[in-house]
């Protein structure tokens, strides 16, 4: 019996290792390339690079601007998250607490979800309507307020549920000890659904972090382009074959996402174990 569990045991380990190993692969190439000297990518590529170099990482913030884009994206895509999170957050709990008439909570709900449904391809048309008209385009606003209505939609689907399976006790004992509305909504339901706000947040900052399409299209000096966008400009008749550099903007665009997410799940860790119901 010990030994049949065992080797059970053995073949799950064995079979997580092989997935995590065709995981994990895409991105140990991605950082070999990116400091692997342009010389050894030619003809027959070694698994393990023969000597290591940063001349891609220089040549990308010397030559190419690449911090200018950093910046650029980190101002779109932390500015679109707290414009969308404080938008999300409030329309998801009215979604879940208030009552409406004439019954059209179900389809502002179905509306909601519609818009995320739709390919943001679909709104690219009126939004660049709307942005020329106002005088907007070729900053960094309407990539923005673009994301900002991809993110929405998706925050208030996603914590709907959180604020419905939040029992209502809570809310009326904090009441009861004389707390505002206000009070009860930033100490005492916001802490308790902190876990998917943590979640939703990765989503909407990846989302936002990746954009593309919004930006080649609202965006058309280099100064306001954004990591994407730059990325997609080195893939050149110039550079088309410096993979190295290609390889190096990707590990660059990586890192603030792996930032972001590993302090968005410790903090999703942290709010799984806070807040208790009040008897």
């Amino acid at each position: 019996m010990r030994t049949a569990r065992r080797l059970s045991a053995l073949w799950k380990a064995l079979g997580c290792a092989v997935f995590l190993l065709i995981g994990l692969f895409p991105i140990y190439w991605l950082v070999a390339m990116s400091i692997r000297p342009t010389d050894e990518m030619r003809g027959q590529i070694a698994l393990i690079p023969q000597t290591l170099t940063l001349e891609h990482f220089i040549q990308l913030f010397q030559k190419q601007g690449i911090s200018q884009a950093i910046v650029n994206s980190l101002q779109t895509t932390f500015g679109s998250l707290v414009i969308s999170l404080i938008a999300g957050i409030c329309a998801a709990y009215v979604l879940a607490r208030r009552r409406f008439r004439f019954g059209i909570k179900k389809p502002l709900t179905y509306w909601v979800l519609l818009v995320r449904v739709l390919p943001p391809v679909a709104f690219t048309i009126p939004l660049y309507i709307m942005f020329n008209k106002v005088g907007i385009l070729n900053t960094k606003l309407p990539v923005m307020l673009a994301c900002v209505l991809i993110n929405v939609p998706l925050i208030i689907w996603f914590l709907i549920s959180f604020f419905q399976d939040l029992p209502e006790e809570v809310e009326e004992s904090a009441k009861v000890d004389g707390a505002t509305e206000w009070q009860m909504f930033t100490r005492i339901v916001l802490p308790l659904v902190a876990p998917g706000i943590a979640a939703v947040s990765m989503l909407s900052f990846m989302y936002a972090w990746n954009e593309y399409t919004y930006t080649v299209i609202f965006t058309r000096s280099p100064s306001n382009a954004t990591v994407p966008l730059a990325l997609a400009l080195l893939n050149t008749e110039d550079n088309l074959t410096n993979f190295g550099l290609v390889a190096a903007g990707g590990v660059i665009s990586v890192i603030p996402i792996t930032l972001f997410v590993i302090f968005a799940q410790n903090y999703l860790i942290s709010g799984l174990s806070s807040g208790a119901v009040k008897e």
